[in-house]
């Protein structure tokens, strides 16, 4: 045959070239296989990378074994070529326990950290920041590393590549962004995405090294990839990678490929990766026809083989224990006591001397953030940190909280802490499919922690109107995987950020930025450290369960004040993910009434939930219906007389005293 691609340019040895050969006929050979399968209906869906099997083999093989590559559904290459056992890939595709996530999810949306993959999301962006954090945990490490990370050409429009390209100039992060322009996502061709000429066009607006390759020449991978890889790791920088291949089966094989002109899909077939580089190979006797011919019944036998082990294993059985159990990573929480010393101190104070105390105890330790450096933050709370910390593990972001939150994993999957500070909490919506979809749900998924706390400043009464001012804490206690602390003393905010921050899991710590500086408590000089799920009980009294958190706890506490003969328990929850019920509920069966008071907007708040929970766990004790206080369902609005309006707080005492009389 005529080949496609001139081979003889690129100098590999002969054993190399083989072993490209033999990982990716296994690749195809197993494709070929499972769409067998998936019309026999032994398998639910399958995205096929056949005729893209150049680019998956030869960056894995450019890359060492030790460094992260962070592929996509079409990369089957990637795993094969770093040897994950075939029954382990079966299994995860069957939703089998030998799998990668005990059922959980299907196809490649895992990680394994024996083989230093990271699966993807269905979001497809965000693994693009991901690869941005572990690239910089071999930077703060001094290690000769680099990270892989794959998307294709429809991922390049969503915001997350422009972040996460970005943050990789910015900090010279060495990331290989190995872009596959395989022509179309799903339907939509590459004209309808884009408007340069080349996907690595977009390199040059980041300052970043790009690179054009042909992905269907397997040698011209290989070899660009593997001389690009040797300089990154002596000179780390980011290097964008456009492989122009195609996709010659549908976006998942119900799409079908009606839309594709058929003179472009047999252009693409004569460059097949496989077929010109077997003739190369029997034409300059690298491998001879028999070879071939072992090689294929050596691979069928070991698909085979894989299948039946597979095919055998047990279906799961579903068991609520531990499934319940898998939603954290466990943490074996260590008190440790305060010393006898105590300081007064401001809320933002203790708060900035539990995250201090915190970087002092943990030298993996690396915070986030816009303006957190020489600046000190916009509360200042990190004024300082520089000088003791240095900048490698004081880092100023660019506005891009979604690239942020995703580096945050990345360097978790790498084994490092890390805090970031989202400058208002308003701003977690910028970063808002990270945190839900990624952090949240990653150790349930495939048993990967997020080591990460997202510092929130929170809450209204500040005149900052509607962008700066929300408290956005049921956002995020909707969604299991995550933790949510909301202190409303110093004292507490400090022994609670400092347990967050040796919490394995995802934590996000809200602050209410008018507790900041209006509220000052005695708190010990030292480190010491305070339970989640641990509720506080301020005042206690036999008439009403008066329940909290956060500023409006210091309004009910002024209500108490301004009313001494209401003699009530008010609970300070502290932690809203995990929440105290037996605090709560054996308060109930004493007084018999309950308010839960939150300054988040009535609807779909914590009061709803905890009113629920209350009515179905303790309703023979109830003596009046729970009532629930909340501000107002409208934005936070500016105006001084408008946003006193909006909050919860003018109308907490008329209603305590109608439940009081029900």
């Amino acid at each position: 045959m005529k080949l496609a691609f001139s081979y003889s340019t690129f100098k590999v040895s002969k054993t190399t070239q083989q072993l490209l050969y033999y990982n990716m006929l296994k690749s195809r050979m197993i494709e070929e296989k499972m769409l067998i399968l998936l019309r026999q209906g032994k398998i639910s869906k399958w995205f096929s990378g056949i005729g893209q099997e150049a680019i998956s083999v030869g960056v894995t093989m450019a890359l060492k074994n030790d460094e992260y590559i962070l592929p996509m559904h079409r990369n089957l290459g990637v795993f094969t070529s770093r040897k994950i056992p075939l029954n382990r890939l079966f299994s995860q595709w069957q939703g089998k326990a030998n799998g990668f996530t005990k059922g959980r999810d299907r196809s490649f949306h895992f990680g394994t950290q024996a083989h230093k993959i990271v699966g993807m999301i269905s979001h497809l962006g965000p693994q693009l920041g991901v690869a941005d954090g572990i690239a910089l945990s071999h930077i703060l490490r001094n290690e000769a590393k680099l990270t892989a990370v794959f998307s294709g050409e429809g991922g390049t429009s969503e915001g997350d590549f422009h972040e996460a390209l970005n943050v990789a100039s910015v900090w010279n992060l060495p990331v290989l962004f190995c872009i596959e322009n395989n022509g179309y996502g799903l339907s939509t061709p590459t004209d309808e995405q884009y408007h340069c000429e080349h996907i690595a066009d977009k390199g040059k607006g980041y300052g970043m090294e790009a690179h054009i390759i042909e992905g269907n020449n397997i040698l011209e991978v290989y070899s660009k990839v593997n001389k690009i890889a040797k300089s990154v790791r002596k000179n780390p920088r980011p290097v964008l990678i456009e492989f122009k291949t195609f996709r010659r089966r549908g976006h998942e094989e119900a799409s079908g490929t009606k839309y594709v002109p058929e003179d472009l899909m047999n252009y693409w077939e004569a460059k097949d990766p496989i077929t010109n580089f077997e003739a190369f190979l029997v034409k300059h006797k690298i491998i001879t026809p028999s070879k071939i011919q072992h090689l294929k019944t050596e691979i069928s036998n070991e698909i085979q083989h894989g299948l039946e082990l597979a095919f055998n294993e047990n279906n799961i059985i579903a068991d609520l224990e531990t499934e319940l159990k898998d939603l954290y990573k466990e943490f074996d929480y260590q008190e440790v006591k305060p010393n006898q010393s105590t300081k007064e101190i401001r809320f933002v104070d203790a708060i900035s001397e539990g995250l201090k105390q915190s970087m002092e105890r943990h030298e993996d330790l690396v915070i986030m953030g816009q303006d957190i450096a020489e600046y000190g933050g916009v509360f200042k709370i990190t004024e300082g940190f520089v000088d003791q910390f240095g900048k490698a593990r004081v880092r100023n972001t660019p506005i891009c909280e979604s690239a942020i939150v995703e580096t945050a994993m990345g360097l978790s999957i790498a084994g490092l802490k890390s805090v970031v500070e989202l400058q208002f909490a308003d701003f977690v919506s910028s970063g808002f499919n990270p945190v839900v979809n990624y952090l949240a749900k990653s150790h349930y998924r495939w048993g990967q922690e997020a080591n990460i706390v997202l510092r929130m400043p929170c809450g209204a009464g500040v005149g900052a109107g509607p962008f700066h001012s929300q408290t956005n804490e049921a956002w995020f206690t909707k969604t299991p995987g995550l933790k949510v602390v909301y202190p409303a003393f110093p004292a507490d905010a400090k022994g609670l950020l400092t347990t967050a921050i040796e919490d394995p899991n995802p934590v996000l710590f809200f602050e209410h930025k008018a507790l900041y500086r209006s509220i000052r408590q005695d708190v010990p000089t030292d480190y010491y450290t305070l339970p989640f799920g641990k509720a506080t009980l301020l005042k206690e009294g036999d008439a009403v369960t008066i329940i909290s958190y956060g500023a409006a706890v210091h309004w009910a506490l002024e209500t108490l004040e301004n009313n001494p003969n209401i003699a009530a328990d008010l609970i300070d929850l502290r932690s809203l993910q995990p929440l105290d019920m037996d605090c709560i509920l054996t308060s109930v069966q004493k007084t018999n009434r309950v308010i839960i008071l939150q300054e988040d907007s009535l609807f779909g708040g914590i009061a709803s939930d905890l009113s629920a929970q209350i009515m179905e766990q303790a309703f023979e004790y109830l003596d009046a219906p729970v009532q629930r206080v909340g501000s107002l369902n409208t934005p936070i609005p500016f105006a001084s007389s408008l946003e006193q309006q909006y909050l919860a707080k003018h109308n907490f005492e008329s209603a305590l005293k109608t439940l009081l009389n029900y």
